[in-house]
């Protein structure tokens, strides 16, 4: 693979005018698509195989047209102090306003207050229901304007309005965050490779990716029925593996042009070396993002493969792209090490060139004199492998423990900014009617094989007001066939409580013997009842996700280092960091530690998807630092450097610019925290702090210990495994011969300045 790859690298560095003029056509053929593409349409929320979903797709043949899961807003008013909602004015303002807004035309019903008895006890509160036809993702903000202006015209009258449930819900724009993170990652970029060119050209290759990506997920949104929010997956790791791959190319070949060799060899043996770390660590980010198809929730699924589509780009335009714009960036990218190389500055020719390789010669025995961070971190780690192993697993270890009290849940409007309309709106109907109004569950009784139905239905109303945690079961509603009915049953505890969980559980248990007894089958749906179902079947799917991602990364990495130990020790570092990732997220949003620093208002559950999606992101993220920073210790050890020294050479190499890539991450995703959703917050926190945790305690202090003290082992292969195995050269041990082989030239013929 290293020489193919290297001669794809001397072939872009070549034919720059090409390779650029492709990649530009494909951007403007992405950008034309996006823009002529039809809009995507409506996209359906489905989570297959759960009793929430089958719940649905019943009430969907038994009662038409009545859009059990479409869209609904509770508009809750409240009289000014001392006042009632009974009084004359009150109840007219709310009469006009509920005329007001039947008036919809993807409203499907609106209830009175008045006329339902939705009052509180003291009076002073009261709601209207609004149900409309389509889902909250697929309402037009035509409908939304409306609901918003009707709520104003009564809050002119006099009284408090606010406005919950799902009729409100946006994608979350993520604009600001993005331009943080490139902010940062350019800071970053110009630190480390020493000029704003050769930091310009990571940013440049990582926009045009994403631009691909992201434009060729609009284009085909409605055709493929891609939820709005797939491109924000898709950008955010895009943008994030796409200036890390080019980042390791563009260093790479500045050491190369540090040791000497010319700009266009330098090209090829950047992309032949440190291109085949990035092929296999973008394939270990495209199986954890692939790998959410295991989950069996169709908009995972399709945000996985569209995210792993992008991150394919990604590798594409670092391998090609990156070395065509070396080309035209030519002496402005300076060698590592070199401050600028003033004796070959005004050379010419073969006679220049000799000049630069001399000059860069010099700068990298002066570099060698002056050891980097990375080589005294290091060195100070194989002195003292043990106790580096220890703080750090005990570390982690420490900052793990709060996931053992770990609980998962999926948000409601509690978990909304005080600021908002929703979350008052919630407060509202808590304050007036008890917390378990904001998450009513639905009650299906399928009565079709039951004898007697209208006896079936009631012996289900009775059982279930015997429940725990219930505080209202209204009147069930028939069908017109008369063999399905409607419950709507009210717990006492808040929608992402246990207690309210318990009491799905307990209803569905009770089910199951009213079945034995009447023919009749209870089904529990709703909102809350699904977002239980959802987060079960997360948890579910974990162990199995887990299992097939690492399992088939494992195999990955044996066949890029040819090593048992080294690709299971990845492993396990990786489930480290991922649980002390979670610890940390439980003890600020579900715990409440330092709730205030991060602008958490309010704590609860973590989020269902959370530990998958941080096994899918970080994982396929992590694997990229074990392979961009072990790839240049088995590449050292494979050409004569001992077991210790190849770990010394590795960070020599590669830790400044590991360092860098995990704190470009961390910028993309810190600046998630800023935003006022608690679920976009939560995930910004928990990649940032995983990535961390992962970068500079697992990586950079685990490994080189862990290594150290394995010694040869490590490269440890059982030969029969060995022969088995493909070599795909990833070290290039294979090219070393070839360019030997060649006598030190090029593909084309041309001398190479090749260092002896």
């Amino acid at each position: 693979m290293a020489t193919f790859l290297y001669k794809l690298g001397r072939f872009a560095f070549r034919r720059r005018h090409f390779v650029a003029l492709f990649w530009v056509a494909l951007l403007a053929l992405a950008g034309v698509g996006a823009v002529s593409a039809p809009a995507a349409g409506p996209t359906t929320f489905s989570i297959p195989g759960t009793e929430a979903q089958k719940t649905f797709d019943l009430l969907e043949e038994r009662f038409p047209g009545a859009s059990a899961d479409g869209a609904t807003a509770r508009v809750v008013f409240q009289a000014p102090g001392g006042e009632k909602m009974t009084d004359a004015g009150h109840r007219a303002t709310v009469e006009e306003t509920v005329r007001e807004l039947g008036t919809g035309s993807e409203v499907s019903s609106v209830t009175d207050p008045y006329v339902t008895g939705s009052l509180s006890q003291d009076g002073t509160i009261a709601y209207a229901q609004v149900s409309y036809d389509v889902s909250g993702m697929e309402l037009e903000e035509s409908s939304k304007d409306a609901l918003e202006k009707a709520a104003g015209d009564a809050r002119g009258a006099g009284l408090t309005v606010e406005i919950g449930g799902d009729a409100l819900a946006a994608v979350p724009h993520t604009g600001t965050a993005e331009i943080i993170g490139i902010a940062i990652a350019a800071v970053v970029l110009v630190i480390t490779l020493g000029s704003l060119v050769a930091a310009g050209l990571p940013l440049l290759t990582a926009i045009i990716g994403v631009g691909i990506g992201v434009g060729s997920i609009t284009a085909l949104a409605s055709t493929l029925e891609l939820d709005s929010t797939t491109p924000i997956l898709a950008s955010m790791i895009g943008l994030a593996v796409g200036i890390d791959y080019a980042l390791f190319i563009v260093s790479r070949y500045r050491a190369e042009l540090a040791e000497g060799r010319d700009r266009e060899q330098a090209a090829g043996r950047a992309v032949g070396t440190a291109g085949s770390a990035v092929v296999f660590a973008g394939l270990t980010v495209v199986i954890a993002l692939v790998g959410l198809a295991v989950v069996n929730i169709p908009l995972l699924t399709k945000m996985g493969v569209a995210a792993a589509g992008t991150v394919v780009v990604a590798v594409l335009v670092a391998l090609s792209l990156i070395p065509a714009l070396l080309g035209y960036a030519g002496r402005r990218i300076k060698p590592a090490g070199a401050k600028g190389a003033k004796g070959a500055k005004g050379a010419k020719g073969a006679k220049g060139a000799k000049g630069e390789a001399r000059a860069n010669g010099a700068g990298e025995r002066e570099q060698a004199a002056k050891p980097n961070m990375g080589t005294r971190w290091a060195r100070f780690v194989v002195r003292r492998p043990v106790a580096v192993l220890l703080l750090g697993v005990v570390g982690l270890g420490v900052a793990a423990v709060p996931a053992t009290q770990l609980e998962l849940g999926l948000p409601d409007d509690g978990a909304q900014p005080t600021s908002t309309t929703q979350r008052r709106a919630y407060d509202l109907l808590s304050e007036g009617f008890g917390p378990g109004l904001n998450g009513p569950l639905m009650v299906v009784v399928d009565a079709e094989r039951s004898d007697d139905r209208q006896s079936a239905v009631g012996t289900v109303t009775e059982r279930i007001k015997g429940l725990a945690d219930v505080a209202v079961v209204n009147q069930a509603t028939f069908n017109e066939a008369g063999d399905t009915a409607m419950i709507t049953v009210i717990p006492a505890s808040k929608p992402s409580s246990t207690g309210t969980e318990d009491l799905v559980h307990a209803i569905r248990d009770t089910g199951a013997g009213i079945r034995t007894d009447t023919g009749a089958e209870v089904l529990v749906t709703g909102s809350t009842a699904m977002n239980i179902d959802v987060s079960e079947k997360l948890n579910d799917a974990l162990l199995p996700y887990l299992a097939l991602v690492v399992g088939l990364a494992f195999l990955l990495l044996i066949l890029v280092f040819r090593s048992i130990l080294v690709p299971l020790k990845a492993a396990l570092g990786f489930l480290l960091s991922v649980l002390a990732a979670l610890g940390a997220v439980v003890a600020i949003f579900q715990w409440g530690w330092l709730s205030g620093l991060m602008g958490v208002e309010q704590t609860g559950p973590v989020m269902s998807m959370m530990p998958i999606f941080m096994v899918g992101v970080v994982f396929g993220l992590a694997m990229d630092y074990e392979v961009f920073l072990v790839t240049r210790m088995r590449e050292a050890y494979v050409h004569g450097e001992g077991p210790t020294e190849a770990v010394v050479t590795g960070f020599r190499h590669g830790a400044r610019v590991v360092t860098a890539a995990a704190v470009i991450m961390m910028a993309v995703f810190a600046g998630f925290i800023g935003s006022s959703e608690q679920m976009v917050k939560m995930i910004g926190f928990g990649l940032a702090v995983a990535v961390f945790f992962d970068a500079f305690v697992v990586r950079m202090a685990i490994v080189p210990a862990v290594l150290a003290l394995l010694g040869r082992s490590a490269w440890w292969l059982p030969k029969w495994l060995d022969r088995a195995l493909p070599d795909v050269d990833v070290e290039g041990e294979k090219l070393q011969q070839h360019l030997a082989d060649d006598g030190g030239r090029g593909d084309d013929g041309r001398k190479a300045l090749v260092n002896a």
